[in-house]
């Protein structure tokens, strides 16, 4: 498994952070990783959907569960990566600090890659944390 974690801070309230960053429609904005969203279903706080990811346009299903203005849990079920992706929040006065942990490897064949990928994921989430920021920030 390869464990990846990022953190940055922002200077704006948890409610608008938590605005952008639980709009899963938008995802690809920010996540350059996510070329495509696709919901399937929707039943409360839990999303089902299909995703379509940058590394050879592979398609994965997630089950992403939100728990408002604390966490968005995103478990990839099906496809060529395995495991979940964690963001969390947390506020400070006038400033949220907003982390992402990765704890995931490639299925198969591609399993052998997973270091290799993990490097790209780390990168594509510190692009898509500082991107997040500019956006509240400007």
């Amino acid at each position: 498994m390869a464990t990846i974690d990022v953190e940055i801070e922002i200077n704006t309230t948890i409610d608008k952070v938590w605005e952008i960053v639980s709009d899963m429609d938008s995802e690809p904005k920010f996540w350059k990783g996510t070329k495509q969203v696709r919901n399937i279903s929707k039943v409360g706080n839990q999303i089902n959907r299909e995703i379509t990811i940058a590394f050879r346009d592979q398609k994965c299903l997630q089950q992403v569960t939100l728990e408002p203005k604390k966490k968005i849990i995103a478990k990839f079920t099906k496809g060529i990566i395995n495991g979940e992706k964690i963001i969390t929040l947390n506020s400070s006065k006038e400033k949220t600090i907003l982390k992402v942990k990765w704890d995931i490897k490639m299925t198969g064949m591609m399993g052998m890659f997973t270091g290799i990928i993990k490097k790209h994921i780390k990168s594509g989430t510190e692009q898509a944390m500082q991107s997040i920021k500019e956006e509240i920030e400007r």
